[in-house]
């Protein structure tokens, strides 16, 4: 599985198609073991899904539940690689003794780091719970740990012992034995003369190459999020990037693949995609894939330039019949496990073969494929291996596959007399039964002046799943679509415009993970 994609699923389950020993890094935020309806957060199917799994018993379910997946997160790390696991108190003892240090080892146990943050009440009936915990463990002795890319800067007192300056103006200070209570600290003058003086007993320790202190353990100074910060998405357990560019920088190199099974509103994919490192996010939430796909997109300071893969299990049909012919027989002989013919041009009605050489043909057409098509097909089949033809119709196995949307009564009938009258089996295959799909939500989109300069917008839309969500772009330039409110459960929004054309879009995102779209313009003018 190559890196940068957003995948919909059950984590579990996507973890075991990822290739062994392909990841640098595997960063997790799994949901904690609270036992609270609270941490069922964006509210979606999949994620209530996911919360009734995890506390269908008591903490031995809970553990179980977990160790299946670091079991297959072990799997997939590089020997080079590492896991950093944030919890907290309610199991991150269990965590380490029955998770981590069985699958990983105690002999690669390396940290347990103390996050401490600042913006939590305090109890009154016990000590205030102002902490999480990261358990940091590598997969061998040979890991990446880059501790110069994170060290504490220097204070200002530290910085304050460097008075001396060489001639070529450098700030240093010295070092060495004596000096401690000597009369150096207080004079620069005698410094010069002590070093003159005492050239075996000292050394110069310069400001320029100092890179830092080295961190510790304990982590106080990146605090927890607040409703005031920029990075603010409405996310209640969202965890600063600051947290993240530490663990993600101290752990891999640029070019390295980054792990989150529960990318939750997308912090660890944002900031590894800011620092040039590959990744891979998984969530069982639709919201939760939609919005850091939204966060991905959406137009910032600094933007982001790496493309990136949105997967959900179900396939846009719209789209899907808008995908270029071959790229469309390529795709779906892939998804139906076998080997697609990737000979550009004629083809000869072949577009591929299953692993013991059966012919497949895939037709992308909307009407239902009819029996012209078999006639043709019988044809390129005897001819693309006329040995293994008569073998199979002998032996009575599939002789070919013809994979298509719908299938008209004729090809049936004549697939049924092929059968019973010459032995020869052609199956046909409908594509929804190798890969769901369905139309995207229809949407409409109304605005109402209400007055002066200012506009109500209301979205309606259709879809067989049911509307998740909506997002809105009121300054939408046919390009691209900028999220400038996410989350709205209504599909209702007031905006106050200055005067001018204004194109406000809209976008529906349904339960499946897909989304439709429907835009409208509004001339802004003072009456």
């Amino acid at each position: 599985m190559t890196a940068n994609k957003l995948i919909l699923g059950d984590n579990l389950e996507i973890l075991k198609t990822i290739e062994s020993e392909t990841v640098d890094l595997i960063y997790l935020d799994p949901p904690f073991f609270s036992n609270k309806v609270y941490e069922v957060i964006w509210g979606d199917e999949g994620e209530k899904r996911s919360f009734e799994d995890r506390f269908a018993g008591g903490i031995d379910h809970y553990i179980n539940w977990l160790k299946n997946r670091v079991r297959q997160m072990h799997r997939i790390l590089k020997p080079t690689g590492s896991i950093f696991l944030h919890c907290d108190w309610h199991a991150s003892h269990y965590i380490k003794t029955q998770i981590l240090d069985d699958i990983f080892g105690r002999n690669y146990f390396k940290n347990e780091i103390v996050w401490c943050y600042k913006s939590r009440p305090q109890s009154k009936k016990y000590f205030g719970l102002k902490h999480d915990v990261i358990f940091f463990y590598s997969k061998s002795d040979d890991y990446t740990f880059n501790w110069k890319e994170v060290v504490r800067p220097l204070s200002d007192a530290s910085i304050s012992k460097y008075r001396l300056k060489d001639e070529d103006g450098r700030l240093y200070r010295l070092q060495g034995r004596g000096i401690k209570n000597s009369p150096i600290r207080s004079s620069k003058d005698v410094a010069v003369e002590w070093e003159i003086s005492n050239p075996e007993l000292v050394k110069r320790d310069y400001l320029d190459e100092k890179i830092g202190v080295a961190l510790e353990d304990w982590w106080v100074d990146i605090d927890a999020m607040n409703q005031n910060s920029n990075e603010m998405i409405g996310y209640p357990t969202q965890k600063p990037e600051e947290l993240l560019k530490r663990i993600i920088e101290c752990a891999t190199n640029e070019g390295d693949v980054v792990l989150d099974p529960f990318v939750g509103g997308g912090t660890t994919v944002a900031v590894a995609d800011k620092l040039n490192r590959k990744w891979i996010g998984i969530d069982q939430s639709v919201m939760a894939i939609k919005v850091t796909d939204l966060r991905l997109k959406k137009r910032q300071d600094e933007l982001f330039s790496n493309p990136y893969e949105v997967r959900i299990p179900t396939y846009d049909l719209s789209k899907l019949e808008k995908e270029d012919g071959k790229k469309f027989e390529i795709f779906i002989v892939e998804k139906f496990g076998a080997i697609p013919n990737l000979k550009g041009g004629k083809d000869l009605g072949i577009d591929g073969h299953t692993d013991f050489g059966t012919p497949i043909q895939v037709k992308k057409c909307k009407k239902p494929v009819g029996r012209a098509t078999l006639d043709e097909f019988l044809t390129a089949i005897r001819r693309d291996n006329k040995f293994l033809f008569d073998k199979n119709k002998k032996e009575g196995q599939v002789c070919g596959f013809i994979i298509g949307f719908e299938f008209s009564k004729d090809i049936i009938n004549e697939v049924s007399k092929l059968k019973n009258s010459e032995d020869i089996i052609i199956e046909l295959k409908y594509i929804r039964d190798i890969i769901p799909y369905e139309n995207p939500p229809k949407v409409k989109l109304s605005a109402q002046e209400l007055e002066n300069y200012r506009y109500k917008f209301e979205a309606k839309a259709e879809s067989v799943s049911g509307i998740d969500f909506y997002s809105w772009d009121f300054s939408h330039d046919e390009k691209e679509f900028k999220v400038d409110v996410g989350m709205d459960k209504e599909g209702v929004q007031e905006k106050k415009f200055p005067e001018g054309e204004h194109n406000v879009a809209v976008k529906a995102t349904d339960k499946h993970g897909l989304s439709g779209m429907d835009k409208i313009k509004v001339k802004v003018k003072k009456k």
